[in-house]
């Protein structure tokens, strides 16, 4: 990824405050880690960043990947700090997580709250397992739903032929024909994210009313980039995924208008800012462990740096920045967080 010079910038300011921490930080203090993942329970002083170092792991969101991946692009260039980032899935990310084994989840979802006859929640097992968390908002995504360009038929589909199209009743052999008349009569061919998804959450929740209530007739995958290519490469497919991949891939694919009731809007910066490409803008998500950031200073001050530029890479990688007032609240959630 090619640094341009908005982030050269805000990194080189980075290093210059990390390098002024240096010399004039020479402690740290500490206090009891908080029990829970609510933003401003428990917490200590953040410790000295007079010598980063050592690994900051994150897995999670697909779509969380780009920003995130930018973000420690740069910031492994200015201080050393290794910083791998990997994409199993908001669902597969909580599991690591929660098991103590990342640092940092990226979720285009909330971390899920409730148990189940059947299981434990992901605030359940985190807390069983002594993760602390704080959710922290970085972006605003449009979940985007894409056709091949040659496909001149389709320009906007209401929510109710998206559910008749990734329903779970969807048949297996639907025709164009039947998401709406006129339409050709040729197979539509699905492509769509993986269970394990965030995306996949969103969308089978607010399209076709429950989470995971979906067609089993679609071909799924975690990375987006593999939907990409399928959609490109068959004229009648359909796919969705976040709004960053459509921007990177605007020559390969045709974006949807979206008709949530009020007429049908397309997936632009205005539009999902404003929540008027309704009902697929979604806020997009980091969760740190903040039990482990209260003594690791690579990771306080990784999350410090995409915190302070989040709305560059954001901007950078396709997806919408935070109005500045919902931007500061991610800050003192952050601080509260940790007790300072």
């Amino acid at each position: 990824m090619t640094i341009t010079s908005p982030r050269r910038l805000a990194a080189f300011a980075f290093a210059a405050t990390v390098a002024f921490a240096a010399c004039s930080s020479s402690g740290a203090s500490t206090a009891p880690t908080g029990t829970s993942g609510v933003p401003g329970q428990g917490g200590s002083a953040a410790p000295s960043q007079a010598a980063l170092s050592g690994t900051v792991t994150i897995d999670g969101s697909s779509t969380v990947f780009p920003i995130t991946q930018a973000v420690a692009e740069e910031f492994q260039i200015e201080t050393g700090v290794k910083v791998p980032v990997a994409f199993a899935g908001t669902g597969g990310g909580f599991k690591k997580f929660c098991a103590g084994e990342t640092d940092i989840n990226d979720a285009s979802r909330p971390i899920k709250t409730s148990d189940s006859a059947d299981a434990k929640s992901e605030a359940t097992n985190c807390k069983d397992a002594g993760v602390t968390w704080v959710q922290l908002q970085v972006a605003i995504d449009g979940l985007t739903v894409v056709v091949n360009p040659s496909n001149d038929f389709a320009t906007c589909l209401t929510t109710a032929e998206l559910k008749t199209i990734y329903g779970p009743d969807s048949p297996k052999d639907l025709l164009w024909s039947q998401v709406r008349d006129g339409f050709p009569a040729e197979p539509v061919d699905r492509f769509m994210p993986g269970a394990d998804s965030g995306t996949f959450d969103y969308f089978t929740e607010v399209i076709n009313g429950e989470v995971d209530a979906s067609t089993q007739n679609a071909t799924q995958s975690e990375d987006d980039n593999t939907l990409v290519t399928g959609v490109a490469g068959s004229k009648y497919a359909i796919g969705y995924f976040g709004y960053s991949y459509y921007v990177e891939n605007k020559d390969k694919l045709k974006a949807l208008e979206i008709d949530g009731g009020t007429g049908c809007v397309a997936p632009t910066d205005a539009t999902i800012n404003d929540n008027s490409y309704a009902p697929l803008s979604r806020p997009l998500f980091i969760y740190p462990n903040t039990t482990k950031a209260k003594t690791d200073a690579a990771l306080k001050a990784f999350v410090d740096y995409y915190l302070a530029n989040a709305a560059t890479y954001a901007a950078e990688v396709g997806y919408v920045a935070l109005p500045a007032d919902l931007a500061k609240k991610q800050v003192d959630a952050w601080t509260a967080a940790l007790g300072s």
